[in-house]
């Protein structure tokens, strides 16, 4: 199981979902997702893969999972494993475009 940290940005997209009622659905799916990548985060569902658009900015693979899927403006969650062993970071929470 992975401790999950999240960078301030990260906290400020889940912040922004779970202050907007409209939003409660796509908040369930982070959640449910965010769940699944502490426990496993090669889990199926997630569609886990590398980002490659991130690799300037940080020093680890940047990874892409999937909180929603077939739905418009699905949420993604993008983030990178470490600092430490048996952490992941969540680097932001956002709507593919």
């Amino acid at each position: 199981m992975f401790q999950l940290l999240f960078t301030p940005e990260a906290v400020n997209d889940l912040n922004a979902l779970e202050k907007n009622n409209s939003q409660k659905k796509r908040l369930k799916a982070v959640k449910k997702a965010l769940t699944y990548l502490q426990k496993n985060p090669k889990h199926p569902s997630l569609k886990t893969h590398k980002y490659s658009s991130f690799a300037n900015y940080y020093d680890e693979p940047v990874f892409e999972a999937y909180a929603e899927n077939n739905t418009p403006a699905a949420f993604r969650i993008f983030w990178h494993y470490g600092p430490h062993k048996n952490e992941i970071t969540i680097i932001t929470i956002i709507a593919h475009p």
